[in-house]
């Protein structure tokens, strides 16, 4: 039998009006839990930059047009905030990446912006780059976890951080006013290609005091490499053997941007690597996104460490070296609160999104930080997702350890999240769905940072609108897997009804 918390059991009481939803489901295209098959074109314009489905119509796919309109808008922003005349650009290995990059190039080129190319790199890696070179900005050629279909344009300021919202709508208008100017003939930017930065990504991971070398290397630990064919193919084992790790089994480390499964790294896209772990005598399976800023880990025994655990794990070795703050945002695991409380320090919750993160990391002091979807923020480096760092930060954990992955993993607070995510029709209002579901869980502890948060004791539901993907997210978490999806799914229902009255 199903067990609930007094605070989630009273839920029950709402009607659930079966033919209702079933109409509302259909008239209004409900899509649980659905990857986009790549077929219909999308270009989605945010704050972050834009992303889309490469190929179609100028406004409706990624096309070369709307890629030069948006780097112009983004150079031109450059220049007029940070004076400098410098870009720095980068690219996971998806097969759109060349074209995108030289198109992006030749436009800074045409504003007459200097460009440092470092070619095949990783995101955390040309975040590096941008104060390195005193560059005014960077730009990074990745569609993250999406599709191969799919590519984009991410935004960095000089510090090499994600650009804020103010200033992601500055670029977003002047992409759209058109109120740009290229230079002249003999004003042009220089081209520079450079790819040596994730060597000096790595030496600068090496020299930190919280990676210890001679301790991972004394491990002799045996591991696999899931790289889904990017650039984490280069960079992952790259940084293993930096750290002294000689037995790497890589798996889908050739950079060729044909993904051989769902990039995204969550356990049911893990099956391959779970099953060689399984099969075979290895310590660690490790797993990373086309542009390396997301990292998920698999244990020995060929089970999922848990992406949301990444964060945790490599919290708590920090806080147990560095006493401080740690942050994450609102649809992580309460895992890491547990965990900092533990080690003395304060938790806190952003908004999601990494810049919402690094700015309540700064305004906290945090020294450590991060995303549940497994990206690890680690400030004495940079503020910015980062897995290499991810990885030699829990390399050292887990060799002082000296336990398997397992056995370090039994050491944490259990809980589940579900997660899940819905497709509505464009005319669906979704900031008033969010408002009607608040609404029926007024008794509840609510929070508003960022879409809808219901919190029932030790369990909560998160909902939020998408920033990269035209859907809404309903995260849920619990101490029992059954009650976080009855409560991720109770809330589906939830919508379901609220578009059903809508047809009254």
């Amino acid at each position: 039998m199903l067990h609930l918390s007094p605070q989630v059991a009273f839920i029950y009481g709402f009607g659930w009006q079966l033919a209702k939803i079933a109409g509302a489901a259909s008239i209004f295209a409900f899509k649980p839990n659905q990857q986009s098959s790549g077929t219909t074109l999308t270009l989605i314009k945010s704050i972050s930059g834009i992303r889309g489905i490469v190929g179609g119509k100028p406004g409706e796919g990624f096309t070369p047009i709307d890629i030069v309109k948006f780097t112009a808008a983004f150079g031109t922003w450059t220049g007029q905030t940070s004076g400098r005349r410098k870009i720095v650009i980068g690219r996971d290995a998806r097969q759109s990446g060349p074209l995108v990059a030289q198109l992006v190039a030749a436009t800074l080129q045409g504003l007459g912006l200097d460009v440092v190319d470092l070619g095949l790199s990783t995101t955390p890696t040309v975040e590096l780059a941008v104060p390195a070179e005193e560059a005014g900005g960077g730009i990074i050629i990745t569609a993250s976890h999406n599709p191969g279909q799919w590519n984009a344009l991410k935004l960095l300021n000089h510090h090499g951080e994600f650009i804020s919202a103010l200033d992601g709508e500055t670029v977003l208008a002047l992409a759209e006013s058109g109120d740009l100017e290229f230079a002249r003939s003999g004003q042009l930017g220089r081209y520079t290609f450079d790819d040596t930065y994730l060597d000096k990504h790595i030496e600068a991971i090496l020299a930190l005091p919280l990676v210890d070398r001679a301790a991972i290397a004394q491990r002799n630990f045996k591991i696999v490499v899931d790289a889904v064919n990017s650039s984490g193919g280069i960079a992952v084992p790259k940084l293993l053997r930096a750290l002294g790790v000689e037995q790497i089994d890589e798996q889908f480390c050739e950079p060729t941007g044909v993904f051989p499964h769902n990039p995204e790294p969550l356990p049911e896209n893990l099956v391959h690597i779970c099953g060689r772990m399984e099969a075979g005598n290895y310590d660690l399976g490790i797993v990373v996104d086309p542009d390396v800023d997301r990292l998920a880990f698999v244990c020995e025994d060929g089970t999922p460490f848990g992406e949301e655990y990444t964060l945790v794990a490599v919290a708590d070795y920090v806080l147990s070296q560095q006493p401080g703050n740690a942050v994450s945002n609102l649809s992580s695991t309460q895992a890491l609160r547990d965990v900092t409380e533990r080690r003395g320090g304060q938790y806190f919750a952003a908004a999601v999104g990494e810049v919402n993160v690094v700015t309540a990391m700064k305004t906290y002091q945090a020294v450590i930080g991060g995303e549940g979807n497994g990206g690890v923020i680690y400030p004495e480096l940079h503020y910015g997702r980062d897995a290499l760092v991810g990885i030699a930060l829990f390399l050292s954990h887990l060799a002082k350890f000296g336990k398997s992955a397992n056995m370090l993993r039994a050491t944490y607070p259990s809980y589940h999240i579900s997660k899940n995510k819905i497709e509505l029709l464009p005319q669906i209002d979704v900031g008033e769905i969010l408002e009607l579901v608040k609404t029926r869980y007024a008794r509840q502890p609510i929070s508003l940072i960022d879409g809808v948060k219901i919190e029932f004791d030790r369990e909560w539901v998160h909902l939020r609108r998408s920033n990269t993907e035209p859907i809404i997210r309903i995260y849920a978490e619990s101490e029992s897997a059954a009650t976080a999806n009855y409560l991720a799914n109770k809330i589906i229902t939830d919508i379901k009804e609220i578009l059903a009255d809508k047809l009254v």
